[in-house]
């Protein structure tokens, strides 16, 4: 009998939560020459069954993805903002604010991120590493999307499912230094921050930006 819930309850934390890292062989000597990165607005899509679209046109479908994204990457400043008050990060953030001022005027759509190289980016920037991505959830996570979203559809999105695909890029030669993928399935949080504070926890100790990460080349679990 112990045997058989045992096997349960793994294979319920299987379904739950999937996590992939890779870390290029030379990530130290990446992380070595960064002095500062940048996080770009991670390409959102909020996937809803056909019953939960009907009080959506696709235009506020598209602004509520938008402004997903923006919560997203303020979350994920502040999470490396924490992290380097707390001795874990050493390399200057720029700010979201700066980032996206900066490729605005350039006349860059910053929900548009996907047909730019890292480098080209990276110019704009003035920075050595640029995080950007992509994120799929089947719940808003903004605190006033979220609660649209309850009233209209009587809390459906109580259980969420969240797909994250992070790279991190030397903006030198476009190479791929990190990338961190995450599945998961089930409470998330009530708002952005909360939802990469799960997404990330795991993640701090084992990648190269992080001091406790030096030296770590591939992982998964």
């Amino acid at each position: 009998m112990k045997k058989i819930i045992f096997i349960f309850l793994l294979t319920s934390f299987i379904s739950y939560s999937q996590t992939k890292l890779y870390v290029h062989p030379d990530a130290d000597s990446y992380v070595a020459n960064t002095e500062t990165i940048a996080i770009l607005p991670l390409d959102v899509q909020v996937k809803m069954r056909p019953k939960q679209m009907k009080d959506f046109t696709i235009e506020e479908l598209e602004e509520l993805q938008k402004s997903e994204s923006l919560d997203i990457q303020k979350a994920m400043h502040t999470w490396f903002l924490t992290r380097k008050k707390r001795g874990a990060f050493s390399l200057d953030v720029q700010s979201v604010a700066r980032t996206n001022a900066l490729l605005s005027r350039e006349g860059i759509d910053i929900h548009e991120l996907d047909i730019y190289l890292p480098s080209e980016l990276g110019k704009i920037l003035g920075v050595e590493t640029v995080i950007m991505g992509s994120f799929e959830t089947s719940k808003p996570m903004s605190v006033g999307a979220g609660a649209a979203l309850l009233v209209l559809t009587g809390g459906a999105f109580s259980t969420q499912t969240a797909v994250a695909n992070i790279d991190f890029y030397n903006v030198s030669d476009d190479e791929l230094v990190v990338n961190y993928f995450k599945k998961v399935r089930g409470s998330l949080g009530t708002d952005s921050q909360d939802l990469i504070n799960v997404l990330m926890r795991k993640v701090t100790r084992r990648i190269p930006y992080t001091r406790d990460g030096k030296g770590v080349s591939r992982e998964n679990d």
